[in-house]
């Protein structure tokens, strides 16, 4: 019987979830990061990528185009049930405690980048951690337009599910190889996706040093 830890390790680890949940918990994990606030930890890019490249290896029970499609639904469903949750919450958000499944640092970093981008952020959101899952929740904060959010949202979710699930496909079919360096593209899909929010991070933080100077 696994420890709650246990089971919460496995639930960041791609080839976890991909060989022992399978198809189902693939897309509930991709659903639950696009989407529900406690779902900022879990492991979107370098997922879909594990996805991609395991389906060309055979280790995926669904075509690559089912694959993607699925996916692709996941993430828009994901979208769609953060800004119901934002639209529903409203500014109380802003003011919500922080606890283990919440910072409220997160909710401003996703803010910070609808304002910087607007409704932009909601595509180029999905390639950042944390802003993925926090972007369309603050976006039914402030009560963005369902219709302009239905066609970001729709964007969005192709374009981040086409880039990292096909990429991990065409990449595992030409070099089949790679399966046996998992480990190693893991640790750079990491390093990769945590870079902006490094840069974002200390950004801020010279800026906050900068207005107390001022």
């Amino acid at each position: 019987m696994e420890s709650f830890w246990e089971y919460l390790q496995n639930l960041t680890d791609a080839q976890s979830i991909i060989s022992r949940g399978g198809f189902y918990l693939l897309l509930i994990v991709v659903f639950a990061e696009t989407g529900l606030f406690f779902g900022f930890f879990l492991p979107g890019d370098y997922l879909l990528f594990m996805a991609g490249l395991l389906c060309a290896a055979g280790k995926v029970d669904v075509s690559i185009s089912t694959l993607v499609l699925s996916l692709i639904g996941a993430g828009i469903l994901g979208n769609f049930t953060g800004y119901w949750f934002g639209f529903q919450t409203g500014p109380v958000l802003f003011n919500k405690s922080d606890s283990l499944f919440f910072k409220k640092r997160y909710v401003t970093m996703a803010s910070d980048f609808y304002h910087k981008y607007g409704g932009m952020a909601l595509i180029l959101g999905r390639f950042f951690p944390i802003v993925r899952t926090f972007a369309p929740i603050f976006a039914g904060v402030v009560k963005v337009d369902i219709k302009r959010f239905s066609l970001y949202n729709l964007i969005g979710s192709v374009t981040w599910v086409c880039v990292f699930t096909l990429s991990g496909f065409f990449l595992g079919r030409r070099f089949p190889q790679l399966k046996d360096y998992l480990q190693y593209i893991i640790l750079g899909l990491i390093i990769i996706t945590t870079i902006p929010l490094v840069i974002a991070f200390v950004r801020r933080k010279i800026l906050e040093k900068k207005d107390k100077t001022d």
